[in-house]
């Protein structure tokens, strides 16, 4: 309850809104609320590639640049319940001193300067809390800064708001026992995604323009695609994870990593290249010393306008079916590269089914005693969506085990990377990427989310992966195979979440959201670019692409 009302009590009056009677998509109410100026409005709407344009030239300041963000992003929270620390008094006094330095210099701090940057509640800020959505963490203060925080920090990015997490993180939903259930800015029925869930909403509803995610099974993708935004999951070791907040530190059979969640790809490279200038490897002793490679993204941009693209694609991982909105959504993506000149070929996931069974013993490695202890030091309960991935009923991992499973991966991603190898000798040529669902289903209703595979084979393979916003799920188009057949019992429960039949039921201004295709019409749908490891620069562009041909460059 204190921590909850140090939240509340770091909105200032004149910022609040009532919310006695919110509509279910709230995406209008920064502009309608009469909070924000045209001008604070504009800069919101604005891409950060302008932005830190505007500020290098002095067109902008630092101060009315946060000051907009701050203000959104105190709405964000009201309409999404997507903070767990709001601090816009220290967000604004850095970027006062940014301000005088720049007219005292002529010249900004570095290639972010004056950028309000918004965090995961899983990166340390020195005298905040990072409780990550455990209640044993609050109190708790953080001395130093994560190492990607003192990098953002150093290249003039101004922090103002840390995002709420699932208890854990270990979850594709955002709910935890401090703050409660954050909600979809377009539909609050629908789930923001998780683990990254309160970056989704917030940059998805504009209170960020460049949100800081992690992913170890989708934690940034998954909120990316159910906001209609663009993510990138980066292999392991392209960016500094150092000093941040986890869960089952010390597990090093699959890494979680760090990446951005944006409005564009343009976007996201002014985050990446930031990151990488300055050298971040000498930091982190986990980051690969390598800069931005800018001849990998200039000869993509020369394949895609010349020679075009040849990507591998598949709408079914042969575990679990898609819905109908992400079968049309990967139609579109596919005829849509065909018709602009690029190859588009089948692509047979390899075993995919094996994979999601090795990551999910991974990850209940250790039968949820890492997370268990910390829930069992203030004693609250665990949300209902942990044990699905970490079970504590299970036996845990012993060393011969551990060692054994960590060479089937090794194995596994080498027979994946063979498979690829032969489809290019096959072809005569190379394959770029693939395209592939990044969830079965659009934008989720809250607890239904079920199968974690089409994101977690990813981090098993450690591929890079960019996810790019695609379309909207619709009951008048996406209509349900009634004749499907469940392949096993995950996808029997994640087919019976399929409510699309193109004709649902009539229902009174009363009533909730049923169980029928009116619960998913305008649902979010996207899908997701891999590439092979450590190839950020390439698949980035790639995705730009794609973003551009479906007309969805920069997400509304």
């Amino acid at each position: 309850a204190a921590k909850n009302q140090r939240i509340n009590d770091s909105i200032p009056k004149e910022w609040r809104i009532d919310t006695s009677s919110l509509p279910d998509n709230v995406m209008d109410i920064p502009a309608t609320s009469g909070i924000l100026s045209k001008t604070e409005l504009d800069i919101t709407n604005s891409s950060a590639t302008d932005l830190v344009a505007e500020l290098a030239a002095g067109k902008l300041k630092a101060v009315d640049v946060t000051t907009a963000f701050c203000k959104r992003a105190a709405i964000s929270h009201q309409v999404t319940n997507c903070a767990l620390e709001f601090f816009p008094e220290m967000a604004l006094k850095q970027a006062k001193e940014l301000d005088d330095f720049y007219e005292k210099n002529g010249r900004t701090v570095g290639p972010l300067h004056g950028l309000p940057i918004s965090l995961k509640d899983q990166l340390r800020i020195k005298g905040l809390e990072t409780t990550m959505g455990y209640v044993a963490w609050i109190d708790k203060y953080d001395t130093e800064d994560s190492v990607l925080t003192a990098m953002l920090r150093k290249a003039g990015a101004v922090f103002y708001v840390k995002t709420s997490v699932p208890q854990s993180l270990m979850v594709c939903e955002t709910v935890n026992n401090i703050t409660g259930r954050s909600v979809n800015p377009r539909n609050k029925h629908l789930s923001p995604g998780g683990s990254s869930g309160g970056e989704g909403a917030n940059v998805g509803i504009r209170g960020g323009i460049i949100g800081v995610g992690t992913d170890i099974g989708g934690s940034i993708r998954v909120p990316s695609a159910f906001n209609f935004l663009y993510g990138l999951r980066p292999s392991h070791g392209r960016l500094p994870y150092g000093k941040m907040a986890n869960s089952m530190e010390g597990q090093e059979t699959v890494h979680s990593v760090v990446g951005p969640i944006t409005h564009s790809v343009p976007d996201m490279r002014l985050f990446v290249q930031s990151v990488l200038e300055q050298e971040p490897w000498k930091h982190d002793s986990k980051v690969i010393p390598m800069p931005w490679r800018q001849s990998e993204h200039d000869a993509a941009v020369k394949k895609i306008t010349s020679d075009k693209l040849t990507l591998g694609f598949f709408n079914n991982d042969d575990v679990v079916m898609p819905h109908p909105p992400i079968l049309r959504g990967v139609d579109k993506v596919v005829s849509t590269l065909r018709e602009n000149g690029h190859e588009v070929i089948d692509w047979k996931p390899y075993r995919h089914d094996y994979a999601v069974d090795l990551i999910q013993g991974i990850y209940a490695s250790d039968a949820g005693k890492d997370i268990h202890t910390v829930l069992s030091a203030s004693g609250e309960p665990a949300i209902p969506n942990i044990n699905d991935l970490v079970d504590p009923s299970i036996s845990g991992a012993d060393i011969t085990k551990l060692w054994d499973v960590q060479l089937q991966k090794w194995k596994f991603q080498m027979e994946y990377i063979e498979e690829w190898n032969k489809l290019e000798e096959k072809l005569g040529k190379e394959m770029d990427a693939f395209i592939m669902p990044i969830t079965p289903t659009a934008a989720i209703r809250h607890n239904q989310f079920k199968y974690y595979g089409y994101a977690s084979a990813i981090n098993l393979l450690d591929f890079t992966s960019v996810v790019v916003p695609v379309t909207f799920a619709d009951k008048n188009l996406d209509k349900k195979n009634e004749s499907f057949k469940p392949m096993n019992d995950m996808d029997k429960q994640v087919q019976e979440e399929c409510k699309f039949s193109g004709c649902p039921r009539s229902r009174t201004a009363t009533d909730k959201i049923t169980d029928d295709a009116e619960a998913y019409h305008g649902a979010p749908v996207a899908v997701q670019i891999v590439g092979r490891r450590l190839t950020e620069e390439k698949t980035m562009a790639i995705a730009e692409e794609i973003g551009k041909l479906l007309g969805n460059a920069i997400t509304p």
